[in-house]
């Protein structure tokens, strides 16, 4: 049964993976209405990504017998000054939602509640990835801001989609 702290704060996770996706589907449509379609589809990507760890959170919760929150969420960024802007946005959440999910492995640990501490494992690892991610794509997109082609070539050949990952936790209503 997992710790009543940690339950608290991961269902106020659920909230930031949730805002997460918005984000990221904001970010999406910006690009989208640019013709930046590889960054536009990357984004959509993201965004989906987010909203599926948010569904690996109710998932567990709900396995555990607890109860799963669905907290309302602040309006996402809409307005971005140029191309770059949105990622730099997103390297900041990414840093921001790593925080929080070592928090929340922390919280686990001293509770000893060691099924929520093991959950928390693939969320970490799954945070190194987007940091490093993002970081990477800032980095091309700061220097071809004056040339969306390179960040559109970049992501074409970079970010392809990955295989589904089989040590992800489920997600809720994946089975249905």
């Amino acid at each position: 049964m997992p710790a009543e702290r940690f339950v608290t704060q991961l269902n106020e996770q659920i909230g930031n993976e949730f805002a997460a996706h918005q984000q990221y589907l904001a970010a999406a449509v910006y690009y989208d209405a640019l013709t930046m379609p590889q960054t536009a589809g990357f984004f959509y990507r993201q965004a989906m990504e987010e909203r599926g760890h948010g569904m690996m959170m109710i998932r567990y919760l709900l396995d555990q017998g607890e109860p799963a929150a669905i907290p309302g969420i602040a309006a996402p960024v809409t307005d971005f000054a140029d191309v770059v802007a949105p990622i730099e946005l997103a390297l900041e959440q990414e840093k921001r939602v790593t925080e929080q999910i070592n928090q929340l492995t922390k919280t686990a640990r001293e509770e000893s509640d060691f099924a929520s501490d093991q959950f928390m494992q693939w969320f970490i690892k799954e945070q190194v990835e987007e940091v490093a991610t993002m970081g990477d794509l800032l980095m091309v997109a700061g220097r071809s801001r004056d040339n969306v082609a390179f960040i559109e070539d970049y992501i074409l050949r970079e970010q392809q989609d990955e295989a589904a990952d089989p040590t992800a936790p489920p997600e809720a209503g994946a089975e249905a």
